[in-house]
């Protein structure tokens, strides 16, 4: 089947009659590209650090740049290329991904990396921005959860994978050759998407001022508030996991390994289930998730002193988190389907702030009452998540200007 004839116009929001899965899957390979290759200095850093003569603290900084440019990407970009056709904003993402592994792997010292990595914050926030809009133009509404399930699992698989596979290759062929072989999946990430991926005129008004009127519209901000919510509680927990484990039941490295391990299959396999749950029960997901993992959070602080229990927990969290980022992209995609654009660059802008606020809030609790503090602020903010979404997000945001919510 041609993807050219897989989308239509017929209605405002450009949604597909048949499912484009081609272009999905291909979108799926993008996410697995642009987040194995943000990964990959956590697991080369020293290797980079010694060969670039550098201390590993500045190599370090490489992935705050990433983020911190991601971060400013996610509000801009729809403005910046407003009139351009999104399949080849897509192509020039995947473009700048294969550009920016060569710029670290032909580096010969730290403003080259940061070059690299600056390019690579731009593909990063970019893609996130268009992926919930891009979705519902690709498949049938009924089927945007589960495509946009398909195309996180390509950060589950990477989760599992980037870390791991960057360490022992670059142990065997160095870290340069590494990535090298980043840009060379960019680029058939880059030919897979430019086979599948039709024709995505530009919609929308997509100015900078579209942003906050987005946010202005019933039930957008408080749920951009939740987002944030939901996701700092699990960046609270993520960020000193290994530390909150190794103080509270004396995990050592290879215990520590199977527990990740196990929190990214199990992320796998959550992101998968979320996208059939989702096509028919967003609101209760939306509610449950953080419930689940406040839940789990408390039992960490309870009985986290034996490593099997551990396991499980943390499984059971991997499977929790694995649905929010695909059911928030779905609410997205019904709340404010004229403008999905802007509303995603707010997600993911609300995403990026919530990573830093984690760290910054989960430091200090550790800091002053270790891994109970983790813990414990982990689910006391996931519980406040809950009780803002079920009280105050509907399941579809009212037409704008318009009073009455729906909490079907």
């Amino acid at each position: 089947m041609n993807p050219m004839n897989s989308t239509s116009k017929s209605t405002d929001s450009q949604t597909a009659i048949h499912p484009a899965w081609g272009a999905v899957f291909a979108m799926a390979m993008g996410v697995f590209s642009l987040v194995t290759a943000e990964f990959l200095p956590a697991s080369l850093l020293t290797p980079m650090a010694i060969g670039l003569h550098m201390s590993e603290g500045l190599a370090g900084q490489a992935v705050t740049t990433t983020a911190a440019v991601a971060l400013v990407t996610s509000l801009l970009i729809s403005a910046a290329t407003k009139g351009i056709d999104r399949k080849y904003v897509l192509l020039a993402f995947s473009l700048l991904l294969v550009v920016a592994n060569l710029f670290v792997a032909l580096a010969n010292g730290f403003t080259a990396v940061l070059i690299g990595r600056v390019l690579l914050g731009v593909a990063l926030g970019g893609f996130w921005t268009m992926a919930a809009a891009t979705t519902m133009r690709l498949v049938p509404e009924d089927k945007v959860p589960r495509a946009l399930s398909i195309i996180f699992s390509g950060v589950s698989v990477a989760t599992i994978a980037a870390a791991p596979m960057g360490s022992y290759f670059g142990n065997l062929f160095g870290w340069r050759s590494v990535f090298f072989a980043a840009s060379a999946l960019g680029a058939v990430t880059f030919v897979a998407q430019l086979l599948t991926l039709p024709s995505l005129p530009a919609k929308g008004s997509a100015g900078l001022k579209t942003i906050i009127d987005v946010l202005r519209r019933p039930a957008v901000g408080i749920a951009m508030v939740a987002t944030i919510l939901v996701f700092t509680g699990h960046f609270i927990f993520f960020t000193y996991m290994r530390a909150a484990l190794e103080q509270a039941a004396g995990v050592g490295v290879n215990t520590l390994s199977a527990i990740l391990l196990g929190f990214g299959v199990a992320n796998f396999f959550g992101t998968a289930l979320a996208g059939r749950v989702l096509e028919h029960r967003l609101r209760l997901m939306l509610i449950a998730m953080p419930a689940l993992m406040a839940v789990l959070a408390a039992l960490l602080a309870l009985f986290g002193s034996s490593s099997v229990l551990d396991f499980v927990l943390v499984a059971l969290w991997g499977m929790a988190f694995g649905g929010v980022p695909v059911a928030w992209s779905t609410w997205v995609t019904r709340a404010v389907p004229d403008e999905a654009e802007s509303a995603g660059g707010l997600i993911v802008a609300a995403i990026q702030l919530a990573i830093s606020l984690g760290a910054a809030f989960g430091g200090v609790m550790f800091d002053l009452n270790g891994a109970n503090g983790i813990f414990s602020s982990s689910a006391v903010i996931l519980l406040l998540a809950m009780l803002l979404i079920m009280y105050s997000v509907p399941a579809k945001a009212p037409a704008q200007g318009a009073k009455a919510q729906s909490f079907h």
